[in-house]
Parts: structure tokens; sequence; C-alpha cells
């Protein structure tokens, strides 16, 4: 009897996992309060957005990757997240507030608590724990509350972000862009006598705008993609927004414009504040004002910084308790996540996600923590347009359809009203598509030299599969689209997410493969457990293994 019941749980839960919830789900009332207006999930969005990015990735990926070119990589990573990690960003806030007070944090910890291990960090960071389980206590509160401290918080940030661009311009130093191969190299011969005794290989590319060449731009805007990875946040909020069909969809149009807009201007001025190599890849910004004499304003950088990692923590905590409630109240998580406060907030959900964040925050490094964030926001920005894709071309409801067997006809002249059979001939070929992108990836990462010679089996392999690539999406085109009429839906639908998918994995491929990220890579390298993953824009130098 017992062994009964346990399979009919079990046949429940299996069924649980795929059966599909309708678009518009009548009758089911929200558990949350709708409190929120479009200004508020802009607010959101770009206050946790505008965060580690500006402030302390653009150090590292302008010195050690891109050099003055990373405001075209915040140009590309912004335009895939156009069309398509809560631990690393209170990481960078601990680096941020120990660099206020002169390192005691590191100097502190590294000595009573040293970690030395690949992936992890040099210390176990008990401040950014505490930090993250603070702001899950506010977040547990109440959101009407969250969404006012963000609002406060985000305001100084934009302040301060207005007071670093125009202070970049004014003091900045257009020679900072054009940097000779010379200066480079004595650069690099001084760096290389001062690390010596680390034995660290120093690399600070050719000068000029593009000291890495355009791969390393490449490069730096797969890792400039965690920059805006906080904006998601805001498609968790759809049941606590007064009107989410729209206000949901502005609000990451504005706030993914005015997050870029910041980093392109921040990165701008950072590299023409002083020369890429010497920028500090913790706290980039505060040392480029003391570089340039303006001691005092690299305080009120360090206090804006703060404040905007302290939103751009709070956002990016703030989906991950909906999603465990969302998915306890159906019944796939355990039934306690599902336990709504007399304040309308997801208690149990929020301490859980806040619970498991602070455990990797203080284990993992910064580097491991932005990859294993980037890497999922990648992953997720793919399905979501494998899933308009597919949504797009579903069978009307309401309809009769004939049963309809597989045709090749069928695939060029299809019925003039999307049927079962014209929705699975769209189902497969955005699989083909995917594998296809895949395959693609791989080919012109391993055979990328070769394709530059010119050698003819490297390019009739890329030849067949964008031959073939292009007419599946022809396929696609050719299949009749759902009657159902959704808000902000607009033409080319499948061209525009089928290109999304082709470059989140492109992006994918050039992420580190080392630390614990090692697990979600597409392909590791077999000589080397450090090398970065495989990917149609990295070059050789990124492939080899780090000391």
């Amino acid at each position: 009897m017992t062994t009964r019941i346990s399979s009919v749980k079990v046949l429940r839960f299996f069924r649980s996992l795929t059966r599909k919830k309708p678009l518009e789900p009548e009758g089911e009332a929200s558990n949350f309060c709708r409190c929120l207006t479009t200004l508020d999930l802009v607010g959101l969005g770009v206050g946790s957005t505008l965060g580690a990015g500006v402030y302390v990735l653009s150090g590292e990926v302008a010195r050690e990757v891109a050099g003055p070119s990373i405001i075209i990589s915040f140009l590309i990573a912004a335009v895939a997240s156009a069309f398509a990690g809560t631990s690393s960003v209170a990481k960078a806030w601990t680096g941020t507030f120990d660099d206020l007070i002169d390192n005691v944090i590191a100097e502190t910890l590294g000595k009573h608590t040293p970690m030395d291990s690949p992936g992890l960090a040099l210390y176990p960071d008990f401040f950014a724990a505490g930090l993250i389980m603070l702001l899950a206590g506010v977040l547990a509160y109440g959101v009407k509350e969250s969404a006012v401290l963000n609002t406060v918080f985000t305001a100084v940030n934009i302040v301060v972000l207005l007071f670093i661009i125009i202070s970049g311009f004014i003091k900045g130093d257009i020679d900072n862009w054009h940097i000779s191969e010379e200066t480079i190299l004595n650069a690099t011969r001084q760096m290389e006598n001062l690390t010596l005794a680390q034995n660290e290989t120093i690399d600070f590319g050719v000068g000029g705008f593009f000291p890495f060449g355009f791969d390393g731009t490449l490069a730096g805007a797969a890792t400039c993609f965690y920059a805006f990875v906080g904006f998601d946040c805001i498609a968790t909020t759809g049941e606590e927004v007064r009107n989410p069909q729209k206000a949901i969809p502005l609000g990451i149009v504005v706030s993914l414009l005015i997050c870029f807009l910041a980093y392109f201007g921040v990165s701008a001025a950072l590299t023409l504040l002083m020369p890429y190599y010497l920028l500090d890849t913790h706290s980039p910004l505060p040392v480029a004002f003391e570089y340039i004499g303006w001691e005092p304003a690299k305080y009120a950088v360090a206090v804006g910084s703060l404040c905007a990692l302290s939103t751009s923590l709070l956002g990016v905590m703030f989906p991950m308790p909906r999603v465990l409630f969302a998915m306890a109240r159906d019944g796939l998580l355990f039934k306690p996540l599902s336990y709504m406060s007399s304040r309308q907030s997801p208690v149990f959900a929020t301490l859980s996600s806040g619970a498991v964040a602070a455990f990797m925050v203080l284990l993992f490094d910064l580097k491991a923590l932005v990859d294993m964030s980037s890497i999922g926001t990648i992953f997720a920005y793919t399905l979501v347009a494998v899933c308009v894709l597919v949504l797009r071309y579903k069978e009307d409801t309401g309809f009769v359809h004939s049963s309809e067997a597989f045709t090749v006809m069928g695939l060029l002249r299809p019925p003039s009203r999307p049927t079962r059979r014209t929705s699975k001939n769209v189902n497969m070929a955005t699989i083909i598509i995917l594998f296809l992108v895949i395959v693609l990836s791989l080919v012109l990462s391993e055979a990328l030299d070769s394709l530059r010679r010119g050698e003819w089996w490297s390019v009739l392999p890329v030849f067949v599969l964008v031959l073939t690539l292009v007419l599946t999406v022809v396929i696609i085109w050719r299949q009749p689209q759902s009657t159902t009429k959704a808000a902000f839906m607009y033409l080319h639908e499948y061209l525009s997410d089928g290109s999304a998918g082709r470059r989140n994995l492109d992006q994918l491929c050039c992420l580190d493969g080392s630390g614990p990220d090692h697990l979600f890579r597409l392909r590791g390298s077999s000589q080397c457990p450090k090398a970065k993953a495989t990917g149609v824009s990295c070059p050789a130098k990124y492939l080899q293994c780090k000391p």
C-alpha cells in the first residue's frame, strides 16, 4: 500500500513538470499586492543593473581584455540583452567598502582564514554574506518598502554617474585612447619586474583603441553581458504591477537604454582619465580620480558606488524568491516556500534564496561568480527567445483541426491558419536551429584561423551549416502565425529571436571555463582545465592556460 502511494506521488510530480500554464489564466487571484507602477519598474531595473558592472567590472575588462574599446563591448552586450547573480554583487560591494577602509577586511580575513583553491576566494567573505542576509530581511518585510529604498539609492547612483561622466570628459586625455606600442612595452617590462617573484604573465596588448584586437573587444562583450543581468528582475513582478502587459515591457526597454548610456559614458570617462593598463581591477573609479589628483572625489565616488551596489544587490535578490514561490505554489518545490506573510511577501522563499547566495559569496571569488551569473543569464535569455518563437506559431485555440501527416510540401506550402502540424513543424525547426548554432560555434572556434586563410576544408562545413540554418529559418517564416494578439508583438520576431539565441550561445563560448562554472560549459579543453570555453570570437591567447 505504501509503495502504491509513493508511486502515485512520483507520477503526480512528473505530470506537474510537464503540464503547461496558460498565458492568461482565468480565475487565478494574485497572492501579491499590486502596488508597483512603470516608474517603480524602471527604478528597480536601473538600480539592479547599474552596480558592479559600472563600478567594478569596467576596470577589469578594460585593463585585461578590451582596453578603451570596452565602450564597444558594452554596446554589443547591450544589443544582445535587448534582443533577448546575486552573490557577485555582494562580493563587489565588499571590495569597494574595503577599499574605503584601507583593505582592513581583506588583510584580516586573509591572514586568519585563508583559502587557497582554484575558483575559491582568497578568504571567506563573512561581510558580504551578512550583507546578503540583511537585505534578504528587508525584502521579506515588504515589496513597497524595498521599492522606496531602491528609488532613493538609485537617485544617488545616477547623480554620481553623471559626475563621473562629466569629470571624465573634462579632465580626460584623448591620448589615452592612442597609446603607442612602445609605451605599452615599457609598462609591461616594469610590471613584470614588479611581479617577477609571483611568476605572473603580463599582457597589456599593443596599445591603441583596440589593444587586444577586435577579438578582445568581442571577448570583453561576453563578460560585459554580466553588466545587464539586473533588469530581468522586472519580468518577475507580473503579480505586483498594476498594468503588467504594458508596464513590464516598457520598464525593460527604458531600463536597458538608461543603463547602456551610463555604461558607455562611464567606461569612456574611465579610459580617458588614465591609461587602461594602470586601471585598478577592484575599485577602478576611486583610483582613477586619485590618479588625476582629485583625491576628495574618490570618496564621493566610493560612497556612490556603495549605494549603487546596494540597489543592484537588492534588485538581483528580488526575482529569486518569486520564482521559488511560484514553483512551490505549483507543487514543484517544498510547500513551506509558498508561505505568504501578512504583508504579502514570500518570507521563507526570500530567506532561503538569501541563505544560498550568502553561502556562495562566502566561498567563491568575484570572477567565478560573475561567470556563473553570465552563464545562467545567457541560458535564460536563449530559452526566452526560443519560447517566444514557439508561442508565435502556436496553434489557435477553439479551431477544429483535422489530423495531418508530415509532408515536405506541407513545410513549403502550409495552410493559412496555424494547426497542430504547423506548430510541431516550428518546434522541430527550432530544435534544429539550436543544434546547428551549437555545431557552427564549435566549428568556427576550431577552424577560425583556417577560415581566415580561406582553406576549403574549413569553408565547406561552415557554408553547409549556414545554408541549412538559413533554409530552416525560411521554413519557420513560411508557417502561419498565431492570430492571438498579445501586447508588444512586432514583425520579424522569428529572425530577432533566432539571432538572439545565436549571439547568446556565441557569448557563452567566450566565458572563462575555470572554477565552479566549468560544469556549465559547452565544451572544455582536454589539455588545460583552466582554458576558455570555445567560442567564435575567442583568440588563441584566451584559450591558453593561465599560471
